[in-house]
């Protein structure tokens, strides 16, 4: 069991585990961009350890680029996107944003905005975790780690009011 802040958590996935999963999402991207040099778009602050990750395993030339946008309070959603730090010029790039966790979809329906008004030749996203029965938005999640379920994560990029993201695996709430 982990204690951060106030919560106790228990282990949920595995650091081999979770390397499988980068390893299958980087198969994955690997054949779609097989001529393609795609810009990987992390989203800040969770998604660095998956970015870092995940590009390491692709074959091709590529670029990584980071955002930061914030919609979670504590243990919950806000539901209330903040861009923290914006892009440079996507005009014309084939676009991968990289997510630690997709959930509810609020964060890539701003991103989705954001992509669009730059103008990208194409966009597709990539998240670690995906939780399913959280997702109220209807933009397809291209590659997908892991999906899991509705419950509250921290470890390997994911954090508890600002701890927990150095974890090499991942727990969940208990």
């Amino acid at each position: 069991m982990l204690q951060i802040h106030d919560l106790s958590f228990v282990p949920f996935i595995t650091s081999t585990e979770i390397e499988e999963a980068i390893a299958k999402v980087a198969q994955q991207i690997n054949k779609d961009y097989t001529h393609k040099t795609p810009l990987f778009l992390g989203v800040l602050n969770g998604a660095y350890a998956f970015t870092a990750a995940l590009t390491k395993k692709i074959t091709g030339n590529c670029e990584v680029e980071f955002t930061k946008l914030k919609s979670y309070a504590g243990t919950t959603s806000t539901g209330n996107i903040q861009n923290l730090i914006g892009v440079g010029n996507l005009k014309g790039k084939d676009v991968i944003v990289v997510e630690d966790i997709v959930d509810t979809g609020n964060t890539i329906s701003e991103i989705v905005k954001i992509l669009e008004a730059e103008e990208v030749a194409s966009y597709r996203i990539a998240t670690l975790c995906y939780k399913p029965e959280a997702y109220k938005k209807s933009y397809k999640i291209d590659y997908i780690g892991l999906e899991i379920p509705n419950k509250f994560i921290v470890g390997y990029g994911l954090d508890y009011d600002g701890l927990g993201r150095n974890l090499p695996e991942i727990y969940q709430l208990k």
